[in-house]
């Protein structure tokens, strides 16, 4: 078996769960690749280094590897996604962080997680990505998002009217802070703060939310995913803000903008208890009630 390991970072109180983590695959006949931010930052046993090769980035992964475990948050499984692209490699979130609601897995499952892997008694969910097409390069070699397309305004910037598009086709102005292109692994993010529906991940649709919408009608669309949407923005500014996840760009309000769903995906791997359903309802305490 064959695995990298990627974190943004982790906190010199989280060397202890990296170890378990190595002890654990160690065990197995595993050849671990480590980002090397975490082969610099912490002083790893002799015995564990000798099995350790370090990678730096996207270009050192290949689909030999069997699967990229995310240390950290869901800002995290995020960057992992830019790092495995096209490749096939399935992502393994543990959570480092607070929510995990994509690095769903706990600290304390470490070892279970690993005896997953290594008997692949796991499921893997399928999820859809969102491409960005522009007139002008954006977003270095990974113009797409897990989660979501956003358009906002700048800073303190009056709101912007936003002219949508659906192949074309003239669908709304929206007059507002900004606008959200979910996937549906993104509609329980940003998008649902911004009262959006969630969508379930296999519902093959995208949902185009306002955020802040000056306008009393304006609601939340659901639309099938093989639609292209583009967009014109006006605005008193000359600059607004385009956003794939946690990834932002400054673009002038000339730039020519379309999304639409990528011609690949990503894997995230799911240990089989952990479903949607019970995660909204653990993470998002979906249907809690006092009465129940």
């Amino acid at each position: 078996m064959k695995v990298a390991i990627y974190s943004r970072g982790l906190d010199i109180e989280q060397e202890n769960p990296l170890l378990i983590l190595l002890e654990e695959l160690g065990r197995y006949d595993t050849t671990i690749l480590l980002y090397n931010t975490l082969m610099e930052q912490f002083r790893i046993p002799k015995h564990l280094t000798e099995k350790l090769i370090s990678f730096g980035g996207s270009a050192d992964l290949d689909e030999s590897i069997d699967c990229l475990i995310s240390l950290g948050g869901d800002g995290t499984m995020l960057d992992a996604v830019t790092l495995v692209k096209e490749k096939n490699i399935p992502l393994l979130g543990i959570n480092f962080g607070r929510l995990g609601f994509l690095a769903s897995i706990s600290r304390e499952e470490l070892a279970f997680a690993v005896d997953s892997l290594v008997s692949h008694t796991f499921i893997i969910d399928k999820r859809t990505l969102i491409h960005l097409d522009s007139n002008m390069p954006l977003f270095a070699d990974a113009p797409f998002a897990l989660n979501e397309f956003a358009i906002y305004k700048r800073d303190i910037s009056p709101m912007i009217k936003i002219h949508t598009y659906m192949n074309g086709e003239f669908l709304n102005t929206y007059w507002a802070d900004g606008l959200i292109v979910a996937t549906p692994t993104g509609s329980t993010g940003y998008n649902l703060s911004c009262n959006g529906p969630i969508l379930f991940p296999d519902s093959s649709s995208l949902v185009i939310t306002p955020v802040a919408p000056h306008n009393l009608n304006v609601r939340p669309i659901v639309v099938p995913d093989n639609n292209v949407i583009s967009f014109e923005v006006e605005g008193r500014a000359e600059q607004f803000i385009c956003a794939m996840d946690a990834r932002r760009e400054i673009v002038p309000k000339t730039v020519q903008l379309a999304v639409r769903k990528e011609n690949f995906g990503v894997n995230l791997i799911r240990l089989n208890e952990n479903t949607f359903l019970s995660t909204l309802r653990t993470k998002l305490t979906w249907g809690l009630d006092k009465r129940n």
